[in-house]
């Protein structure tokens, strides 16, 4: 199927062969037939992404602060590294979609394969759109009208904030596309309406409406236009719909208001403003957020939670609904704001007319085709043959690679070692088709597909690297044991003891086996430490402490059905480092977090206390509440008289060893490469798994014990309590 896409880097708009979307759990799989281009958000977008780097600092400085952090923790390389990375991603244009559904997802019983619906959907043959993100078009709507859906949306939520009533007045400041169907919404509500612009046609428009307009181009002041349409008192409320960097609507709205008035801000603009105008008027003055409430919102939007009827009336996907039944009624006439039709294989030349146009609304047509629905594209050619008949524990044998997930950590980390390492990369598979053919053509993979069970069925790839959220984790990675692949699974290995059964199941009698993605035990920094530690007569006394960085409480990782926590998600990391430097195994954890926190995420500010089986002690600190230009991560171990610190796997010095004082390197090394090299290696030599399982099994057990212990007053948890649990569960 073909999609719209657009460069960051380069500038490029590009109609892309994308693999089809798979429809998901709780989702809708859509044909479309209108798409709606959106030509203020969209020509930010595209303006954007032509500007040069200059160009692009000055428009985001916020974005300019967040890199200056990262080169102060990470160094100036690495932060250059993950920044051209970023702008080089695609983005999909386009959020104003109306078609027909396909096929929906386990969960969805409300709508049916046939029925037509508006989504926020982006400019593609087909879409797969959460369930709370489209709606179902009434008879009488036509598909071009409901293209408009989600931008009538945006409109009816800033009119729902400015709360008019009957009879009163309302300026809309800016008549694009979300200003002309605010001036309709307000027109049915029964309001007298006045817009201001600068273009004649939107202005024509808007007086077809029902509205009065005023002439910004001639210099007409709308201030004494607002002043004489209400004798003098001023307008009840002012929609600010337009799009400029100048403070002047904010400051004509202040002006043209009457006292208490509301000011509802739809549009972008500058918001320098002037106290007094606000302040003896006792203004009120608020943002509109999208198309409502539920807008990013996870739980909402992907989860599927729907908010209460009675207590959130309007949510983002009732707001479409409202949209829909007044075209449907005659009172919104989308279909006059079409500017232009235009066949979807031309899409991509539309945006060179972005640039200074004055078109309201460019439609997109999808034709009477059936889009082409393979789940899987070539991409790239192959470089040779894996070798036929050899599995994974065949010597002599190659590591033919497929990845499942393309997320950031994937893109930015694991790719581009496999690409650096020479491996055969023969498939890449994501949800997000765009993610998975980005990945695909700039990593060399030759094909790009979004149902990862065609990749786990291909019997030339041995080797699967799995990075896709948590909860996912252990289910695809049992999934994949059964296949008969050797599986490099990202930590966690799972976020619960049932993922950790299945796992085990999973890898009885199966002919490859499974590691986790514990880098860290792969840096140069760890190997030479465990080698100087070798020799040790005593105990080791190990510190940990992590300045693991603030993540929201509604970040999925938080969530403890998806990612587990930051203990069990990420904490794993540290708690492996120990295992390794220890060289023996982990009997008992306790742990304490703090109480109370702002945020209200206790458990990512907490102290953890590992026992060895030889009388090591290891503490972890990871602490959430720090700051970003405190290192990262800081060990130290005492042994025999004897003191390792690491500093931020970039610099170890040694105090009291005789034949060691320190190891710099230039950049730091968490040891990512290490790690999948060691998997290649063991995958192509037929070898075994780079880490034991029965270490991997360890180190996640212990993440579970902390959590347990932290959540039941500090109590110290054997190892052994979970896995007779695990046992108990196993019978």
């Amino acid at each position: 199927m073909r999609q719209i896409l657009q460069n960051l880097k380069s500038g490029a708009t590009e109609l892309a062969e994308l693999p089809c979307p798979a429809v998901r759990p709780g989702h809708v799989l859509i044909r479309t037939r209108a798409s709606l281009v959106s030509a203020g958000t969209e020509r930010m977008l595209v303006e954007f992404s032509e500007a040069g780097l200059i160009g692009k600092a000055r428009r985001q400085p916020e974005k300019v602060r967040q890199v200056l952090d990262k080169i102060r923790a990470d160094g100036l390389l690495p932060t250059l590294e993950a920044v051209f990375a970023r702008l080089d991603e695609p983005m999909p244009l386009g959020y104003c979609n109306a078609g027909v559904v396909l096929d929906v997802g386990a969960g969805v019983d409300d709508l049916r394969p046939g029925d037509r619906v508006a989504s926020n959907g982006p400019h593609a043959e087909v879409v797969c759109v959460p369930r709370n993100l489209c709606a179902r078009v009434p008879e009488g709507v036509s598909d071009e009208a409901a293209a408009f859906t989600v931008a009538g949306s945006i409109a009816l939520q800033a009119v729902r904030l400015a709360a008019p009533a009957v009879g009163e007045h309302v300026a809309v400041l800016g008549l694009g596309l979300v200003g002309l169907l605010a001036v309709q919404i307000l027109r049915a509500n029964g309001c007298r309406v006045m817009g201001t612009d600068f273009v004649p046609e939107r202005r024509a428009l808007a007086e077809r409406f029902g509205a009065q307009t005023v002439d910004l181009a001639a210099e007409a002041d709308p201030v004494e236009a607002a002043m004489a349409a209400t004798a003098g008192r001023g307008m009840d409320a002012v929609l600010i719909a337009a799009a400029t960097d100048s403070d002047a609507p904010v400051r004509q709205a202040a002006k043209m208001s009457r006292q208490r008035g509301r000011v509802v801000l739809v549009g972008v603009a500058g918001l320098k403003l002037n106290r007094a105008d606000f302040y003896e008027k006792e203004l009120s003055f608020q943002v509109s957020c999208s198309y409502g409430p539920g807008r990013y919102d996870p739980a909402y939007e992907q989860g599927g939670r729907d908010y209460p009827y009675g207590f959130v009336r309007w949510t983002e996907r009732r707001n479409m609904e409202a949209v829909l039944a007044l075209m449907a009624e005659g009172r919104l006439d989308a279909e006059a704001l079409v500017s232009e039709r235009m066949p979807f294989a031309e899409a991509a030349e539309s945006y060179r007319r972005l640039a200074g146009g004055r078109a309201i609304g460019t439609v997109f047509t999808y034709g009477e085709s059936e889009p082409d629905r393979a789940t899987a594209v070539a991409v790239t050619p192959g470089r040779g043959l894996a070798r036929q008949g050899q599995g994974p524990g065949h010597a002599g044998g190659v590591a033919v690679v497929g990845a499942i997930g393309a997320g950031q950590f994937a893109r930015y980390v694991q790719f581009p070692l496999l690409k650096r390492a020479g491996a055969r990369r023969l498939r890449v598979a994501d949800l997000d088709p765009v993610a998975a053919r980005h990945a695909a053509g700039k990593f060399g993979f030759e094909t790009a597909g979004t149902d990862y069970r065609e990749l786990l069925a291909d019997e030339a790839v041995n080797a699967v690297f799995v990075t896709v959220p948590h909860h996912l984790h252990a289910p695809i990675a049992a999934e994949a044991l059964a296949a008969g692949k050797c599986v490099h699974v990202e930590k966690p290995l799972a976020i619960d003891l049932d993922g950790v059964r299945r796992v085990r199941e999973a890898l009885a009698g199966a002919a490859g086996w499974v590691t986790a993605g514990f880098n860290r035990r792969f840096s140069p920094h760890a190997r030479r430490m465990r080698e100087l530690l070798a020799a040790r007569t005593g105990p080791l006394s190990m510190t940990m402490t992590v300045n693991a960085g603030a993540i929201p409480p509604d970040h999925w990782i938080q969530n403890p059905a998806v990612g587990g926590g930051r203990i069990i998600g990420e904490g794993c990391h540290f708690v492996d480092t120990l295992r390794f430097l220890a060289g023996a195994c982990i009997e008992r954890v306790r742990a304490a977090a703090v109480s109370g926190s702002p945020d209200g995420v206790d458990e990512d500010k907490t102290a953890l206390v590992l026992d060895f089986a030889d009388g090591s002690l290891g503490v972890i600190n990871y602490f959430a509440s720090g700051h970003k230009a405190y290192p990262k991560e800081r060990l130290e171990a005492f042994c025999d008289g004897k003191v390792l610190a690491l500093n931020n796997f970039r610099q170890l010095r040694g105090h009291g060893w005789r034949r060691f004082r320190r190891m710099v390197l230039r950049r730091q090394d968490k040891g990512h490469r290490g790690a999948v090299e060691a998997f290649l290696r063991a995958v192509a030599s037929g070898g075994p798994a780079p880490i034991p399982y029965d270490e991997v099994e360890e180190v996640t057990l212990a993440t579970f014990a902390a959590v347990r212990s932290m959540r039941e007053g500090g109590r110290t948890v054997p190892l052994e309590e979970l896995r007779a649990e695990l046992e108990a569960a196993g019978h």
